[in-house]
């Protein structure tokens, strides 16, 4: 039973409603085109004995009737390709920004566990390949189908028995399609998986090449690239000799199969079954017959192979989403209390391994909060938490005295903003990249920025506000980056700010710049700090110790600096005392 699997091409055919009058005036064309085959048989059967009796009038006569039915043919084919295009596009784009939009709320863990190669891979190469399939079932399969019934369909008015014997031949080139057609589906997904992992390789490859000369390691990492070039080479010589093998096994068969029809084709006549000039259509129309099911055979092949690119998109869209909308959302606004509470929250991203374990902890509106302790304790985890990028398993977790699992997650990362250790600042403009698609004026850009201590050094670049910043932001310095990460926390006047390590990867002026742009940022927000470098949260209302994903000490720096804990073993690592 055929149904419209997520993975069967059948699903896109609902997609092709909103094109019907293309498709329809698309389909007369076709029509018109496949129609065109048997008259021009009927022609060569004609000119064929004309040739051999040296009837020149009747020759130029049936040439040119040929010509003119050629035109038609032609410009119905261009008709049918232009029309039948602009739809098959139309649904490759509609899967590519389907496929997108399910990325964007596929959960933050599962996008981690994904190669940025390989989902840019998929979203490019392979949504290509299934918009291809889609475009040539349409423009090229459907006619090719229908020429077959119809110069078949021919052949039996001719002569049924002749054409009996040539069916015949049918299923034998049917079996033989369908097993290499299984192969290639094999060999197909092997090699879009090594594409894949190539692609993987080489992004992190070029993000990070400044270290791989750092090291002088360029040789190794020649070799491991030549090495995975190699596996995604002998995965695609596999599939290209599978199809190598399939056209010459098939010709063979179809000469065969034409050899034989000359055979019985000559005693039909012999026994008077059939006239030089039945004979003569029926031979043509049989070479005609060759076309559409070579085109067949390669699309069947290209079928299977858009299949395995199917099959990996929708692998995306079975990732499991994001909860965007909850049932009788509670109103939000931080201004009316301001508190955040861990309520003995529990979570883990492995079942028996835990992140966080029993954290109990009060946030009060306005209040600094610095996150300290070894990597893995689960720092970072209490952001994705107040995010909700993840819920806890157990407990609960509360903003103004509700729920946050009962807060519409628009809401809540409205009211919640991140400047991260990376500034990850998209090309654009500096507009753009403070803006981050959002809706706002040009002075509330300039505040953002002149808070983020960002506004001088933007106003003294070329072009303003309107330079364009490169891909990976070469063209700007790390600490300007980071001012502008800063700018576009900002714009929201988001009353939650989360920074993560915010000046960690800066030099010392840089740092300075940076820390006065947070400076000014903190005023009038509650902020939670992740820092490693104990010099820059020395001054926050609070420092929280987390320790295996529990809060092992909290107090200030100075109530903490005295007690002979594990955060005054690590100021003693850092050189720093008392205030």
């Amino acid at each position: 039973m055929i149904t419209k699997s997520k993975n069967s091409f059948l699903r896109f055919i609902p997609k092709l409603i909103p094109h019907r009058k293309e498709l329809i005036l698309g389909g007369l064309c076709m029509i018109i085109y496949v129609s065109c085959w048997p008259v021009l048989a009927a022609l060569a059967g004609k000119l064929i004995p004309s040739i051999g009796e040296g009837d020149f009038p009747v020759v130029l006569r049936t040439i040119i009737f040929a010509l003119i039915v050629f035109l038609i043919q032609k410009t119905a084919q261009f008709g049918q390709d232009i029309l039948f295009a602009n739809p098959a596009l139309k649904i490759s784009q509609g899967l590519r920004e389907d496929i997108f939009s399910k990325l964007q709320r596929v959960k933050i863990q599962s996008i981690e566990k994904l190669s940025s190669g390989d989902i840019a891979y998929r979203l490019t190469e392979d949504a290509d390949r299934v918009g291809e399939v889609i475009y040539k079932t349409i423009q090229d399969t459907t006619p090719s189908l229908l020429q077959l019934i119809v110069i078949i369909g021919y052949m039996f008015y001719l002569d049924y028995q002749l054409s009996i014997a040539t069916i015949l031949l049918a299923p034998l080139i049917s079996i033989l399609v369908g097993k290499f057609g299984e192969r290639v589906l094999v060999a197909s997904e092997r090699s879009q998986k090594e594409v894949s992992n190539l692609a993987g390789l080489l992004g992190e490859g070029i993000q990070i090449l400044p270290l791989i000369r750092a090291f002088g390691v360029e040789s190794w990492f020649q070799k491991r690239f030549n090495n995975q070039v190699d596996l995604h080479r002998n995965a695609r010589y596999k599939s290209l000799k599978l199809l190598a093998f399939q056209h010459p096994v098939i010709g063979f068969i179809e000469a065969t199969g034409i050899l034989i029809v000359l055979g019985i084709g000559a005693l039909r006549i012999q026994n008077n079954g059939i006239n030089a000039q039945e004979f003569s259509s029926f031979f043509a129309a049989l070479l005609m017959l060759i076309d559409p099911i070579s085109h067949l055979t390669t699309n069947f092949n290209e079928l299977q192979q858009g299949q395995a690119s199917l099959r990996r998109l929708v692998e995306i869209e079975k990732e499991p989403q994001e909860i965007e909308s909850v049932r009788n959302p509670t109103s939000f606004n931080y201004s009316d209390e301001g508190n955040i509470i861990f309520k003995d929250v529990y979570f883990s991203y492995k079942e028996g391994t835990r992140v966080i374990n029993n954290l109990n902890l009060n946030i009060n509106s306005g209040e600094v909060i610095a996150l300290v302790g070894p990597s893995g304790s689960g720092k970072s985890t209490i952001f994705s938490l107040l995010l909700r990028f993840i819920s806890p398993q157990i407990g609960e977790i509360r903003i103004n005295n509700k729920l946050l699992s009962e807060i519409e997650l628009k809401d809540i990362r409205k009211e919640i903003a991140i400047v991260p250790q990376r500034s990850n600042i998209l090309s654009g403009t500096v507009t753009d990249a403070i803006k981050f698609g959002r809706t706002c004026t040009e002075d509330q850009i300039i505040k953002a920025a002149k808070i983020a201590n960002a506004h001088n050094f933007i106003i003294n670049m070329p072009n303003g506000y309107e330079t364009f910043i490169e891909e990976r932001g070469t063209n700007l310095s790390g600490g300007q980056l980071q001012r502008i990460s800063i700018a576009r926390a900002l714009l929201g006047n988001p009353s939650i700010l989360l920074l993560d390590e915010a000046t960690s990867a800066l030099d010392s002026e840089a740092e300075r710049s940076v820390q006065m742009g947070l400076n000014q940022a903190m005023k009038d927000r509650t902020v939670l700090i992740i820092a490693h470098r104990l010099s820059t949260i020395q001054e926050a209302d609070r420092i929280v110790y987390i320790d295996k994903g529990m809060i092992s000490e909290i107090g200030t720096h100075n109530e903490l600096i005295k007690k002979d804990g594990k955060y005054r073993d690590l100021c003693e690592k850092q050189l720093i005392r008392d205030l």
